[in-house]
């Protein structure tokens, strides 16, 4: 008890006393130091929970000089991609024991990302990850010290730091082909945005396949991953379906374009699967409950989140910063086949 009567908070020694051991026994639990009896962490343990021992983080920090907080930098997570990876990130750091401090940007500019990086190095945080989808968020990456441990998620071809991405190509390239191979002479395909890398990749991924399978490639459409603009792209494509040379396959780079297609469609009486196949990305949860359910590509987001916190707690333990010529780690992607796909007709 204290002076006045209040119950003070129970301290190491308060634990080392009850546990029968000694400071620097408690302090090797709690660090998780391998040089430990069984018996005598189990006694420690046991204290740490009579007593409702909990640990001082900033004396903690002051001892390990870690905060066991990650700092995060996203943008746009309005979408559906970013705000995954953003989640499989969460989680990652949870199960290594880090927490997550995040700064959002909606606007992403050289001066957005400093004041970001400042606000969170103001928290001593251990080391960044930076989702950056966009073309200039990843050239953003640059004004990332070398000094700090940090990890680029879906951040191109950054040289100075490691990067973690999906195989857009290989999941791009496995849905042109799936959709070949049922027969269509070739595949549209409406892209996602410019600026995005991840659009421009799937965007590249289909014009090299229907290049390797001597297919011509259609002039794409774009929209803005939205389902309005999907909706956009299917009256258009919509006018053609039936003709001599309208498409009887098209190619979404995501599931919410693809939505508004298949509303398009819909309106237009056009038959999916029937007269046109459809194939989105992402594989988002209401995929599979579209009329028809929709094939699609998917990316597993927790992999991601724990490949690149695997790559960032190599640099925080390595304690050296960053140096060229870092890993690049390629995330699979996978086909989803269900209904929205069929044989071109005529070939069935």
């Amino acid at each position: 008890m204290s002076s006045n009567g209040a119950r003070q908070n129970p301290v190491m020694a308060d634990v080392a006393r009850v546990a029968g051991v000694s400071h620097q026994t408690v302090s090797r639990v709690l660090n998780d130091h391998p040089n430990v009896r069984p018996a005598t962490r189990e006694r420690v343990l046991a204290a740490i929970e009579q007593l409702g021992y909990r640990r001082n983080s900033s004396a903690r920090a002051l001892v390990t000089r870690r905060t066991q907080t990650l700092g995060v930098v996203a943008f746009d997570t309005r979408q559906y991609g970013p705000a995954s990876t953003l989640l499989g990130i969460e989680q990652a750091a949870r199960e290594a024991g880090y927490f997550v401090s995040i700064v959002s940007l909606k606007a992403v500019s050289p001066q957005a990302v400093r004041e970001a990086l400042d606000y969170l190095t103001e928290q001593s945080v251990d080391g960044f990850i930076v989702i950056a989808p966009q073309r200039s968020a990843a050239e953003a990456l640059a004004y990332i010290p070398t000094s700090l441990p940090a990890v680029a998620v879906e951040g191109g071809q950054a040289d100075d730091m490691p990067v973690v991405c999906v195989d857009q190509h290989g999941g791009t390239t496995a849905a042109v082909r799936h959709l070949l191979g049922l027969g269509h002479r070739t595949v549209w395909h409406v892209a996602g945005p410019s600026e995005w890398l991840e659009a421009e990749a799937r965007l590249e991924g289909w014009r090299a396949a229907l290049r390797a399978a001597g297919a011509a490639a259609p002039e794409p459409l774009y929209g803005d991953w939205s389902p309005r603009s999907g909706y956009a792209a299917g009256r258009r494509l919509a006018e053609r379906v039936g003709g001599s040379d309208g498409p009887t396959a098209v190619f979404v780079a995501n599931d919410q374009m693809a939505l508004g297609l298949l509303r398009a469609f819909g309106e237009r009486g056009i038959r999916v699967p029937e007269q046109i196949s459809v194939v989105g990305f992402d594989d988002i949860p209401e995929a599979e409950f579209f009329s028809p359910p929709l094939t699609t590509v998917y990316q597993d987001f927790a992999a991601v989140g724990r490949r690149g916190m695997r790559l960032l707690l190599d640099q925080i333990d390595g304690g050296a910063g960053r140096a060229t010529g870092l890993p690049r780690v390629v995330v699979p992607a996978r086909l989803v086949v269900r209904s929205s796909t069929a044989p071109a007709a005529g070939t069935g």
